[in-house]
C-alpha cells in the first residue's frame, strides 16, 4: 500500500514535541505546567513541516492529561493551577478548538488518547487533534513555601469535557487502612511475588533489577530532556546508600519513578486528508497500525499477583492488529515506573534486559523522569522521531496506569497502513470473566503469606504489608504489621517470607499480622468485658439492672471520633456480657443533640480514622444484640447519630428531636446502616427522600411512621426512656433476651409460616430456665416474680 491508496480518513501522527527544564541550570524559567505543555504543543505544530498558523487553525480538538496535583480528589496545587488546562494550553499555542478534553488519571492516558482519537478521526468525528500533558513538580516543590512564589492560577472560559479522576477500582479505603496508599508499596507486592515464583534469592532478584535498569540510565544520560541524565551501574542502582535509600522492599530510590521533573510533551494527530490539505509532507506521517486498551482485575481480584496478564494481552493484541511480532519491532518503550511492569511484558515476549534494541527510548521513568500521567507522551514523541529516522521500521509503546491496572499499547511506523479497529472489548470481557479469589475483609486465624513488602520511612520506621491466604478457607486478605512488632518485620526480612505461616487478627482499624497467636495477644491484650470505672468521652451509670450510657461531647454536639467510638464499643460489649445488666439506655449530654454523627472536623484533620468492628457507637454492625438498647434522643440525631438510633431496639424522643441522614450534604452516604435500616422501618418513598435529600424528620413524624416509640416533652427523653426501661424490667429478662434472639433469627425468612415454624434452640433454653419456672410459679401464687436472668 502507498500513501496514495489510503482512505482520507486514515489517522496519522504528524507532529510531536517535548519540553523540559531542570532547576539551577542555564535557561531555567520556572515554567508552569501550562507553559511546559504549551511549549511542547508549539513544537509539535512546528514539527509538521507545514505553516504553523494553518495547522493551529485546523485543530478542532485538544485533550490533556492530568497533573499529579489534579489526579486525586484530595490533591492540592500549592502554586495554583488552571481551571481548564486543555484550553489554557490551546490558547498559548494559538489553537481555538471546538472540543476540549481532560483525560482521567493514569500512565496509560497518553497512549489511550492516541488510540481513542485515532479511531475518532477514522470515524470522521474529528479531523485534527492535539494531545499534550506536563508536570512542573520540581518547580512547585521548590517554591511552594517560598515567600516570593510564582502564581500558576489561570481561569479560561470555554467548555471542558472533564472525565474525572478514573480511580474506580484503583483506590480502596480498606487497602489504604493497611498502608497501601503509595505506588511503591503496591508494586513491590508484584515484584516480590514474581521473585518467589522464579525461586530467586533477594540478592539474585536485586541483581536482575539492576541489570534491567542499567541500560535505561545510558539512554537517559543521552537524552536532553531527561530529569536525571546520569549513567549508573547495576550494582549502584540496587545498593542502599544515603542517596539511594530503601523505599519499599525490594526497591531502592534509584529504581522507582522519579516524580521531581519539569517536563511537557505533545502529539498532533490528523487525518490523511487534513494532512494533504495543510501541506504536511508525507515523510512526517507516522501511522498507528496496531493498538489496544485493556484493564486488569482490581488488585485483590487477581488470581496471580506475580504477573500482569491483561498488560500482556494488550501488548500482544496491538501487535496482532499491526500484523507483526515483537521480533519485528525496532524500538521498544515499556512503561517503567517500577521494575514489575517492565518484567511483566518482557517475560511474556522473551525480552532480555540487554536486548540490543533496548526496552526504553527515553531512559524510563526512574531516570528520564516520571512525568506524572504524561510520561508515555514523551515515549510516543521519541518513538515517532525514531520511526521517521528509520523509514519502514516499527516502534512499540506500552503505557501502564494504576497498579498494573490499565494498559494501552500502540505500534508506530512510517509504512502506509490502513486504520484497523482493535478487538479490545472482546478481550476485556474475557478478562472480566476470569475467576477471582474470595476476599476476607476481616481476617482471623492462621494464614500463609502470598506476597508482601516492607515500607521504609525516612526516619527509619519500617512497616510490613502482607497479602495472605487464610488456612481455614483459602480466602485472601490484606494486613499490616503493628508498629511495635519488630519480630514480624524481621520475618519479612528473612530469606523467603512467602509461604511462611503467620497469624492474622481483625480489628476495627484493620487486619494485623504477627508470627503467632501469642505474639498477637502480647500486642493486643484482650480487654476485660467489664465496664470501666472511668471513660474520657462517655459517661456510664448503673442503676440496678439498668445501664445508662451518655455520649459526653456536648461541645461537638456529641459527634463521634474513633476514640469515642471505641469507648462506646467497650461499654456495650460489657453490657451484653454482664448477666446482671438487662436493659441499656443510650443518650447524649446536654439538650442540643443526641449525636451529630461522625466528627467531620476530626475526619478532615488527617488523623487516623477507624470504626470498631461492631460499628458506629459499637452498635451499628453488632451481631447478637439480644438485650434491649433504648435510644433517648434529645435534640438532633443527624447522620451517624440517626444511624445509632436506627440500630437501637427502641427510641424515645423529646419533642425537639430531629432525625436525618444528612450524609449526602457533605459528599458521603449513610454507610453505617442508614441506607439499609431506614427503608425497612419507614415507608419507602419517605425513606428515599430522607436518604437522597437529607430531609429532617420531627419526633412527631417519627412517631407517626413507627420510627419512634414514644415522644416526651422537651428535655424529658431520658426520663421517658427510663420509664420504658422499667416496663421492660417488669418482664422476664430471659424472655426478653430470647424474644430478641428469635426475632433476629427469623428476620431473614420471607415466608411467614416458615418463620413461625422455625425452631430455635433458644426456645428449649427458655423451657428449662429458672425464669420460666419462676414466672409460672409467681402467677399461680399471685405475687410479683423475682427474675434471675437464668
Amino acid at each position: 500500500m502507498t500513501s496514495h491508496d489510503l482512505d482520507p480518513r486514515t489517522p496519522i501522527v504528524v507532529g510531536v514535541g517535548q519540553s523540559a527544564e531542570r532547576l539551577d541550570e542555564p535557561g531555567y524559567r520556572r515554567r508552569s505546567p501550562v507553559e511546559l505543555a504549551a511549549d511542547a504543543a508549539a513544537e509539535a505544530i512546528a514539527d509538521t513541516g507545514a505553516d504553523p498558523a494553518a495547522v493551529a487553525a485546523a485543530i478542532d480538538t485538544v485533550a490533556g492529561t492530568r497533573q499529579f496535583e489534579n489526579s486525586m480528589p484530595m490533591a492540592r496545587a500549592p502554586l495554583g493551577r488552571s481551571d481548564n488546562f486543555p484550553r489554557s494550553v490551546a490558547a498559548r499555542a494559538g489553537v481555538a478548538p471546538r472540543r476540549a478534553v481532560l483525560e482521567v488519571a493514569g500512565g496509560q492516558s497518553p497512549q489511550h488518547l492516541v488510540n481513542e482519537f485515532a479511531a475518532a478521526i477514522a470515524a470522521g468525528s474529528c479531523d485534527a487533534v492535539l494531545l499534550f500533558g506536563s508536570e512542573a513538580i520540581s518547580t512547585i516543590e521548590r517554591y511552594a513555601k517560598a515567600e516570593e512564589k510564582p502564581d500558576f492560577t489561570e481561569h479560561v472560559d470555554g467548555d471542558l469535557e472533564d472525565r474525572g479522576y478514573g480511580l474506580r477500582g484503583l483506590v480502596s479505603m480498606h487497602q489504604a487502612a493497611h498502608g497501601l496508599t503509595d505506588a511503591a508499596s503496591q508494586y513491590a507486592l508484584f515484584d516480590n511475588a514474581r521473585r518467589a515464583r522464579l525461586k530467586q534469592t533477594r540478592q539474585e532478584y536485586a541483581a536482575s533489577i539492576g541489570a534491567l535498569f542499567e541500560p535505561f540510565t545510558k539512554v537517559a544520560a543521552a537524552n536532553p530532556h531527561a530529569a536525571a541524565p546520569v549513567e549508573r551501574s547495576a550494582a549502584e542502582l540496587v545498593t542502599p546508600s544515603a542517596a539511594n535509600r530503601p523505599i519499599a522492599d525490594p526497591y531502592t530510590r534509584y529504581v522507582v519513578a522519579r516524580e521531581k521533573v519539569n517536563q511537557g510533551a505533545a502529539v498532533l494527530l490528523t487525518s490523511v486528508g487534513a494532512a494533504r490539505r495543510l501541506g504536511i509532507p508525507a515523510e512526517r506521517w507516522v501511522f498507528l497500525p496496531g493498538h489496544a486498551d485493556l484493564r486488569e482485575r482490581d488488585l485483590m481480584d487477581r488470581a496471580d499477583l506475580s504477573a500482569g496478564p491483561a498488560s500482556v494481552l494488550a501488548a500482544r493484541h496491538a501487535l496482532e492488529v499491526a500484523g507483526i511480532g515483537m521480533d519485528e519491532v525496532a524500538t521498544i518503550d515499556l512503561y517503567s515506573c517500577f521494575p514489575a511492569p517492565v518484567f511483566t511484558v518482557a517475560d511474556a515476549f522473551g525480552l532480555a534486559a540487554d536486548d540490543p534494541r533496548g526496552l526504553t527510548v527515553t531512559g524510563g521513568l526512574p531516570f528520564f523522569g516520571g512525568a506524572g500521567n504524561n510520561y508515555s507522551m514523551h515515549a510516543i514523541a521519541s518513538t515517532v522521531q525514531l520511526a521517521r529516522r528509520s523509514p519502514g521500521s516499527y516502534g512499540f509503546v506500552g503505557a501502564n496506569g494504576g497498579t498494573m491496572s490499565k494498559y494501552s499499547a500502540g505500534v508506530y511506523t512510517t509504512t502506509p497502513s490502513a486504520w484497523r479497529p482493535d478487538d479490545s472489548a472482546a478481550l476485556q470481557r474475557e478478562i472480566d470473566s476470569w475467576p477471582a479469589p474470595v476476599e476476607a475483609r476481616q481476617a482471623d486465624g492462621w494464614a500463609t503469606i502470598e506476597t508482601y513488602t516492607v515500607r521504609h520511612a525516612r526516619d527509619g520506621k519500617r512497616t510490613g504489608i502482607v497479602i495472605g491466604r487464610l488456612e481455614s478457607d483459602g480466602r485472601r486478605f490484606v494486613s499490616r504489621t503493628d508498629d511495635r512488632d519488630a519480630t514480624m518485620v524481621e520475618l519479612l526480612g528473612a530469606d523467603e517470607p512467602i509461604g511462611k505461616r503467620v497469624y492474622v487478627r481483625s480489628f476495627g482499624f484493620g487486619n494485623r499480622v504477627a508470627v503467632s497467636p501469642e505474639a498477637m495477644d502480647a500486642l493486643f491484650p484482650a480487654s476485660p468485658a467489664v465496664l470501666g470505672e472511668r471513660y474520657e468521652h462517655i459517661l456510664v451509670r448503673r442503676d440496678g439492672h439498668l445501664l445508662e450510657v451518655t455520649i459526653n461531647r456536648p461541645e461537638a454536639r456529641n459527634s463521634l471520633h474513633p476514640m469515642a467510638n471505641d469507648e462506646l464499643d467497650h461499654a456495650f460489649t460489657a453490657y451484653f456480657a454482664d448477666p446482671d445488666l438487662w436493659v441499656a439506655i443510650l443518650t447524649g449530654a446536654g439538650d442540643k443533640a443526641f449525636s451529630a454523627g461522625n466528627d467531620l472536623i476530626y475526619s478532615a484533620s488527617g488523623k487516623p480514622m477507624w470504626v470498631p468492628k461492631n460499628g458506629f457507637a459499637g452498635l451499628t454492625s453488632r451481631h447478637g444484640m439480644t438485650k434491649p438498647v433504648i435510644a433517648a434522643v434529645n435534640g438532633f440525631a443527624m447522620g451517624g447519630g440517626c444511624e445509632i438510633a436506627l440500630a437501637c431496639h427502641l427510641v424515645v424522643a423529646d419533642e425537639t428531636a430531629k432525625f436525618a441522614l444528612s450524609e449526602v450534604r457533605v459528599g458521603l452516604i449513610a454507610g453505617a446502616g442508614g441506607v439499609v435500616r431506614l427503608p425497612r422501618m419507614l415507608p419507602p418513598k419517605l425513606a428515599n427522600e430522607m436518604i437522597l435529600t437529607g430531609r429532617r424528620l420531627t419526633a412527631a413524624e417519627g412517631l407517626a411512621h413507627g420510627l419512634v416509640n414514644r415522644v416526651t416533652p422537651a428535655g424529658e427523653a431520658l426520663a421517658g426512656a427510663r420509664q420504658l426501661a422499667a416496663e421492660i424490667l417488669d418482664g422476664s429478662p430471659t424472655s426478653v433476651r430470647i424474644s430478641l434472639q428469635v426475632m433476629e433469627e427469623t428476620r431473614g425468612i420471607p415466608d411467614v409460616v416458615d418463620a413461625v415454624t422455625h425452631h430455635s434452640p433458644a426456645l428449649d433454653e427458655l423451657m428449662i430456665s429458672e425464669d420460666a419456672i419462676e414466672g409460672l410459679t409467681a402467677f399461680a401464687e399471685k405475687r410479683r416474680p423475682r427474675w434471675r436472668n437464668r
